[in-house]
């Protein structure tokens, strides 16, 4: 298994903590963000890291791994290769989660929901539902950093690389904004 230190120098290493003023996919603000892109531009650092995942998985009968695009996409494909299983994503059409390019889930498909950083855990529940509408069923969500220091959950096996308390504040409560001080950034992939 990875320990939490070998998993957090792998993040440190690859430049992926970030402190400033970050505005997250999930609208809140923060002084610290995880861009795991820099760790996921790593071959090597993400076998070892989705390796993690997959080992926490599999004996649990994954048919097919499905992530949120962008940021699942690499960590789906690499767990999925370790499971040796299809891996799949879903991205957002018309502001909802859907299955393109020819993607489908099949009724009752044993399916493994990854993602790479979770703070609320709104694109992993997005992705749940669809992977429920088509009639497949959601075995587990795995998560290279869950900021919420597992404070979210999701109501089924739930495994993580990383979990780490990642202060964040709506805008109205964030320090930084009323300091005025340090100017706000956007460095995720929605927009």
């Amino acid at each position: 298994m990875l320990s939490r230190e070998k998993a957090l120098r792998i993040f440190v290493d690859a430049g992926a903590l970030l402190s400033g003023h970050f505005l997250l996919t999930s609208g809140r603000h923060s002084d610290h963000y995880m861009q795991c892109a820099q760790v996921l531009k790593y071959p090597s650092y993400t076998e070892v890291l989705a390796r993690h995942l997959a080992d926490e998985f599999r004996d649990d009968g994954i048919e097919v791994v499905v992530g949120p695009a962008i940021g699942g996409i690499i960590v789906s494909y690499e767990v999925g290769r370790q499971l040796q299983v299809p891996a799949i994503f879903a991205e957002r059409e018309n502001g909802r989660m859907t299955f393109r390019r020819g993607f489908r889930l099949n009724p009752n498909q044993r399916v493994l929901v990854v993602e790479d950083v979770i703070t609320t855990g709104g694109s992993v529940r997005e992705v749940m539902q669809l992977v429920e509408e088509c009639g497949a069923e959601v075995r587990g969500v795995g998560v290279l950093v869950d900021r919420s220091n597992g404070a979210i959950k999701f109501g089924v096996k739930q495994r993580e690389v990383l979990s780490m308390e990642i202060e964040s504040w709506d805008a109205a409560g964030c320090p930084m904004c009323k300091e005025g001080r340090i100017p706000l950034v956007k460095p995720g992939s929605r927009t």
